[in-house]
């Protein structure tokens, strides 16, 4: 993307109905590091991946526990998703102590899109640089949402953000199907499949991601290094780039038309001038 005379503010229109500068927002989301998403009838599994700036730092956090029975990843500008998580936390203090009940997952994604869509229409604030995937538990069952920085927001099955995730979407639209009726060790296993897909050929260990599972009866939780490496080992995803290239051959014979290009790996490559 390059600068132009409709960028200046986020309330100027250009002459193609575009807002840039949300969409400039929706590109930091792109170059972010990748998280992931999948849920059942009875489970949501998040993970993302760990990006450290450098080797002597440690990774910024991207998944964060808003109650027990909600918590969200995030891709994007990390101080954005800070901001946004310690919000919809004191959102559900403050209807648990008016009402002595969780708050529905559905009514807080409203009035987080609600709070982003606000940051496009005042020309002196700018829109939040961070998409959020929402995995919830309510009285009507599992959820996840995607909030967008323009204020939009999704439910899905399964879905992927960040750089790179268009793979992770692939190996998604493969096996969605069966996750409704998957069971809370499978959904972590398509979760960590999907998170080897984004790696392109690195080795998957715990310490380049981070999964989190919420459920009927278990509260929202991150799990450990040791916990995920366990899991690791016990479904053998080495991450090896014999295995990735296996099944990438694998859907480009079932795939006549291939899968899109991923419009936000390119950009990726290259560091962000951010920490994303």
């Amino acid at each position: 993307m390059f600068r132009n005379q409709y960028d200046t503010d986020v309330t100027t229109w250009s002459p193609q109905g575009r807002l840039f500068q949300v969409e400039y927002a929706m590109e930091a989301v792109k170059q972010g590091s990748a998280a992931i998403g999948l849920r059942s009838n009875t489970h949501v599994v998040l993970a993302c991946v760990n990006k450290a700036n450098s080797e002597l730092s440690s990774h910024q956090r991207k998944i964060f526990k808003v109650d027990d029975h909600i918590g969200v990843a995030i891709a994007g500008l990390t101080a954005d998703g800070r901001v946004l998580s310690r919000y919809m936390r004191s959102e559900c203090i403050n209807y648990g102590y008016t009402y002595e009940a969780p708050l529905p997952v559905g009514r807080l994604v409203v009035q987080l899109a609600d709070k982003a869509q606000v940051c496009t229409q005042r020309s002196w604030k700018r829109p939040y640089g961070v998409g959020l995937l929402v995995a919830g538990l309510d009285e009507s069952g599992a959820h996840l949402y995607y909030n967008c920085p323009s204020g939009n927001y999704f439910e899905y099955q399964a879905f992927a953000i960040g750089s790179r995730s268009q793979a992770a979407k692939t190996y998604l639209e493969r096996k969605f199907e069966k996750f409704t009726e998957s069971s809370r060790d499978e959904l972590v296993k398509d979760a960590l499949f999907a998170i080897r897909e984004t790696l392109q050929g690195e080795k998957l260990t715990s310490s380049v991601c981070t999964v989190a599972v919420i459920g009927v009866g278990e509260a929202f939780d991150i799990l450990d290094q040791e916990t995920v490496q366990a899991l690791i080992n016990e479904f053998e995803i080495s991450g090896e780039d014999a295995t990735v290239n296996e099944s990438a051959a694998e859907q480009a014979g079932g795939d006549a038309g291939g899968a899109a290009p991923d419009q936000g790996g390119a950009a990726a490559e290259a560091a962000a001038p951010m920490d994303i």
